[in-house]
């Protein structure tokens, strides 16, 4: 996964666009595939890191973590690590990870319109 570089132009047209426009600033946050849907399974719960990866099997440990914190650094994914021999961690969506819920929900059913059009 290439980064876009602090000094391009497609950088800086991010970054204006995140700052004009809160929309896009929210589809930055969220967007992206495996964002989206992890968020679309946490609505519906708690999970652990392996049921996670099996809602979503075509991920990689390594991608699902680097989303997962990155849900965590953005206040949407709490992580919670439970005193157990192993240790039992599980991710929630944080009060602010639960205002995506009718957002969600409205892009499922929008997705399913949609779909029947094809």
């Amino acid at each position: 996964m290439s980064k876009i570089k602090e000094t391009s132009t497609n950088y800086a047209n991010k970054q204006a666009l995140s700052e004009d426009c809160l929309e896009v600033y929210a589809a930055h946050l969220i967007g992206g595939q495996w964002t989206l849907a992890i968020c679309c399974y946490l609505v519906n719960g708690k999970h652990r890191f392996g049921e996670l990866k099996k809602c979503l099997p075509n991920i990689t440990e390594r991608m699902l973590t680097l989303q997962l914190r990155k849900l965590e650094e953005h206040k949407i994914v709490t992580r919670t690590v439970h005193a157990e021999v192993p240790p039992r961690v599980e991710y929630e969506l944080t009060p602010l990870g639960e205002k995506l819920t009718p957002i969600i929900k409205a892009l499922r059913d929008w997705g399913e319109e949609h779909k029947k059009l094809d």
